[in-house]
């Protein structure tokens, strides 16, 4: 659960600024976009098994 505290000095405008970096950092959003509709699992592994192509893909090599 995400928890941002007001400092005496902050606006409300910088509280929800703070409080929407939070969100974006811990993937909250996503995570409820992916959750939104049953998904099967085998196309669970499909979209996990294509992440994963796509990330050593984007990796550098040596």
């Amino acid at each position: 659960m995400i928890v941002v505290k007001a400092q005496p000095g902050d606006s409300s405008d910088s509280v929800i600024r703070k409080f929407n970096k939070k969100v974006l950092a811990e993937g909250i959003l996503q995570e409820l976009k992916l959750r939104e509709f049953y998904m099967k699992p085998a196309l669970w592994r499909k979209l996990k098994k294509q992440e994963k192509k796509k990330k050593i893909k984007r990796r550098p090599r040596y």
